[in-house]
């Protein structure tokens, strides 16, 4: 059965504690990752998904986005898979 799942680039940011929306151990998040950089990870892991300019309700002065993913497996297992793809441009 898939379901669909909302990853925030805030998830996997340096910058934030957990206490902020930091979702992945510091040894796996990144410095600023933008929708664009999660789009690329989940592409590199085969997901289909799609980007939308909602924001996260805690970081709604961002702006920063969202995707929304197609996946059968939990919200956690995805956030596992795209902290070990994800890249971010410099």
């Amino acid at each position: 059965m898939e379901s669909v799942c909302i990853l925030y680039p805030c998830y996997f940011s340096a910058g934030l504690k957990r206490s902020e929306g930091r979702r992945v151990p510091l040894g796996r998040a990144v410095k600023n990752p933008t929708v664009d950089d999660l789009g690329a990870a989940l592409k590199r892991c085969g997901y289909t998904y799609r980007a939308e300019e909602k924001h996260h309700p805690a970081h709604w002065f961002k702006r920063e986005g969202r995707v929304v993913v197609e996946c059968t497996e939990s919200k956690g297992a995805l956030i596992k898979k795209v902290a070990g793809t994800i890249e971010v441009r410099q």
